[in-house]
């Protein structure tokens, strides 16, 4: 890491070794960058810890059972960090952006079906104070998902 708290050339080398496949060991991922297994240990225990990556398992949600994904873009009166709040504290939800122009804020969701989907609509991101309207854009066919920008 930078002093200005930015990943530097050997952490973005090792980002990207992650994004390949985040089960490579620290010995493997130093061959690959040139830095010791304890060297690169250090180093995404900082980026970790700087909240600059996340270990996680991508999943695929139709293959466990959640049939309908949906973006919904927001219009809200009044606070959209208040309305934002609390939309990030449900579990369906699992993408929540305050933004500029048409909506207010774009949500992802996750439902196991289409009757899971109205039902969180109707009854908990209608139901927050400050949402007087909202637009869905269901998914069809996911065609590409990435998690490698942000070292190119």
């Amino acid at each position: 890491m930078s002093r200005q708290g930015q990943p530097d050339a050997a952490s973005k080398r090792i980002i990207e070794q992650l994004q390949v496949n985040g089960r490579r060991s620290y010995a493997e991922i130093g061959k690959a960058v040139g830095l010791s297994e304890a060297a690169v240990r250090q180093r995404v225990q900082r980026l970790t810890e700087a909240g600059v990556v996340q270990i996680v398992a991508v999943t695929d949600p139709v293959q466990l059972g959640f049939h309908r994904q949906a973006m919904v873009g927001l219009r809200v009166a009044g606070d959209t960090r208040a309305v934002a709040e609390e939309l990030e504290k449900d579990p369906l939800i699992d993408y929540v952006v305050i933004t500029a122009g048409s909506f207010d804020i774009l949500i992802e969701v996750v439902c196991e079906s289409d009757a899971d989907l109205i039902d969180l609509l109707n009854h908990r991101v209608r139901a927050i104070e400050g949402v007087v309207a909202s637009e869905t854009f269901v998914y069809l066919e996911l065609r590409k998902q990435s998690y490698d920008w942000g070292t190119r």
